[in-house]
């Protein structure tokens, strides 16, 4: 398969590498909708793209293809075939190689032999090889002696190095500057503003080295936030929960709410019941890519335990002329 060929399936649904099934099925559903045949009639454009949606989808909603697809890349309908199989058609086992970082064999030869610069000029991942009979890895190397039968017994030794990365939800909402201590060494990171749970942030040329080239791979920090007493996340908007009195929750109110960027003032209406949520705009938390996400509010009315003789006479006195009965609709249940 040409480089040109490949089709980066997650671009294509608009969705990180490390999205849920729930994400990529409501990004599929979202893109189907829009670029259905049905509603774009004489449309190829659109057909096409609908067509490209549907084949990103079924390769991603299946858990065996997604993997075989993160791993190998283009080559993953080749890999389903059985074990054993390479680029080349050799039998070596790649079995944990990730192939998808190259757009085509060329440029995965040219890993192998340490061209790390693409055609374009960019620096590509690097990589060391080592194999079974000479343990040093490179020497009197079998793999290269070997190089049109298949690189012998090679196999693929990432330099890339991954790191947990615990942030406060300060620091992962206004953005930081963090140095950390990477095995011996202090490496200096910016943390994006709007950074969240299971985002991964690339450090290159921070990663292991390569004794022999000298080359080195990419640090990657994955992130998770410590949890926060009062926000939590709902999708990509923060919702916390504020409680109410039963007073506030029949007659209305304008109550204080904490944000994110402090306390701002929001209208309770009037009747409003325990567990429906409000909606504060662009209260929420950043994009990285620009704006700000909601911040949702669910109510929780709070019954008091203890009450006053005079907060007890005036609850009795709403009791006694009380009209409203929120179980009238019961007495037709029947089995």
């Amino acid at each position: 398969m040409a480089s040109t060929d490949y089709k980066d399936y997650y671009a294509v649904l608009g969705v990180n590498k490390t999205a849920s099934a729930d994400e990529i099925k409501k990004a599929f559903r979202k893109l189907a909708v829009k670029y259905h045949p049905d509603r774009n009639p004489d449309n190829k454009q659109a057909e096409e793209r609908f067509k490209e949606i549907s084949e990103a989808y079924e390769v991603l909603s299946d858990a065996d293809k997604r993997s075989k697809y993160d791993q190998f890349g283009q080559y993953w309908k080749q890999a389903s075939a059985g074990g054993g199989w390479s680029p080349n058609g050799a039998g070596v086992d790649f079995a944990d190689f990730d192939f998808s970082q190259f757009g085509s064999f060329e440029e995965f030869i040219n890993e192998l032999l340490g061209r790390v610069s693409s055609p374009g000029g960019q620096r590509t991942r690097t990589y060391s090889y080592r194999t079974s009979t000479n343990p040093s890895g490179y020497g009197n190397v079998g793999g290269f002696k070997d190089f049109n039968s298949g690189f012998g017994n090679q196999s693929p030794v990432s330099l890339d190095r991954e790191v947990n990365l615990r942030l406060t939800f300060a620091e992962a909402f206004q953005g930081s500057q963090k140095r950390l201590k990477i095995g011996n060494e202090m490496v200096d990171v910016r943390i994006p503003a709007g950074t969240k749970s299971g985002n991964r942030l690339r450090v290159r040329g921070k990663g292991q080295t390569n004794s022999y080239s000298s080359g080195r791979g990419d640090l990657y920090l994955v992130v998770e936030l410590e949890p926060h007493s009062f926000f939590q996340f709902e999708g990509d908007n923060l919702i916390c929960e504020i409680p109410i009195t039963p007073d506030e929750a029949v007659l209305g109110a304008s109550i204080e709410v904490p944000t994110p960027d402090g306390m701002v003032t929001m209208r309770i209406p009037p009747g409003i019941r325990s567990g429906q949520t409000l909606r504060l705009r662009s209260k929420g938390w950043p994009n990285p890519k620009g704006g700000r996400g909601d911040q949702l509010v669910r109510i929780v009315i709070d019954t008091p335990k203890t009450v006053s003789a005079a907060e007890r006479e005036y609850y009795e006195k709403i009791r006694d002329s009380r009209s409203y009965n929120p179980r009238s609709h019961l007495q037709q249940v029947r089995l």
